[in-house]
């Protein structure tokens, strides 16, 4: 365990609505930020401990009040006690899925309309100021911090971000949706009942059109789950201009996922193998962007 991981257990321990806080385990999983399992009276939580991550658009008032609304629909767990740079959940008796899950068409089937009822009545709920997701921006803020903090990869910035600016113009005017916007598989719960989203440090308003690529690219659909989706989400059959504009969302979203690794490359004290994630999700941005060109 390294310095920043054992802090982290540390102050998760030294919470003041403790009584007796023992059994503190920290899981694994977390990239940008760390989680502690502890039980106190006779209850399990989750301390998530993690300060504010500006350079990844990551502001922790966002995410308790992003968390908060996905609570109140029955999308997240309760939130419990927040303070700056923590917050306690409570503890949910399931298991992360993983890609080979996400894959399966009935798994699919129950988390498209979790997905959708988050982006239409978690913000009915939501209160106070919160961000916006714009991953266009995201990705020229990336491309600054990279040149900024002397990365290996600024000879590949340019060309990246004039691909950015294409993908932008592809996608076009867009809806606003309350998004979640890091569907990774091991961000959904299934408890055998029910499917739960976890880490909500992205969340923030956004196209439904991101989420919807981002679960396909983070977990490996095929085209025909992809229209699927698409057609289920929307209600109607694909037409050439909605696949033309989530298919470019798809390459944006998997180049975030790129340049989000690159970043934490140099940036990062996670202990985490953040250049074999950026070489993984640099070759699937790669892959969807020579298929949209060839669309």
């Amino acid at each position: 365990m390294n310095a920043a991981a054992q802090s982290a257990l540390q102050r998760a321990m030294s919470l003041p609505i403790w009584q007796a806080p023992h059994q503190a385990v920290l899981l694994s999983g977390g990239i940008t930020n760390f989680n502690v399992m502890l039980t106190d009276q006779n209850t399990r939580y989750v301390v998530r401990v993690g300060q504010d991550i500006p350079i990844h658009q990551i502001m922790r008032f966002n995410e308790l009040a992003v968390h908060r609304a996905a609570h109140a629909i029955g999308a997240a767990p309760a939130v419990v006690y927040a303070e700056p740079g923590i917050m306690v959940l409570e503890f949910i008796d399931a298991g992360p899925l993983d890609e080979d899950a996400v894959q399966r068409d009935a798994m699919l089937a129950r988390i498209l309309p979790l997905l959708k009822r988050c982006h239409t009545e978690a913000k009915q709920v939501l209160r106070g100021p919160v961000l916006t997701f714009w991953v266009f921006h995201v990705l020229r803020d990336y491309a600054a911090t990279l040149r900024d903090g002397n990365s290996p990869y600024i000879p590949l910035l340019e060309p990246l971000i004039d691909t950015a600016e294409q993908l932008e113009q592809a996608v076009g005017p867009v809806q606003l949706v309350l998004g979640h916007n890091d569907l990774l598989a091991g961000n959904i719960l299934d408890d055998g009942t029910r499917l739960w989203l976890l880490d909500w440090e992205y969340g923030g308003f956004n196209s439904p059109l991101f989420d919807l690529a981002g679960l396909a690219s983070n977990n490996g659909l095929s085209p025909a789950q992809e229209c699927w989706m698409l057609e289920t989400y929307f209600e109607a059959p694909l037409t050439d201009q909605l696949s033309h504009q989530y298919y470019a969302m798809k390459c944006a979203s998997l180049l975030r996922e790129t340049m989000w690794s690159m970043v934490s490359e140099i940036h990062s004290e996670i202990d985490f193998d953040y250049a074999q994630y950026t070489a993984k999700n640099r070759e699937r941005f790669e892959t969807a962007l020579s298929d949209f060109r060839n669309m």
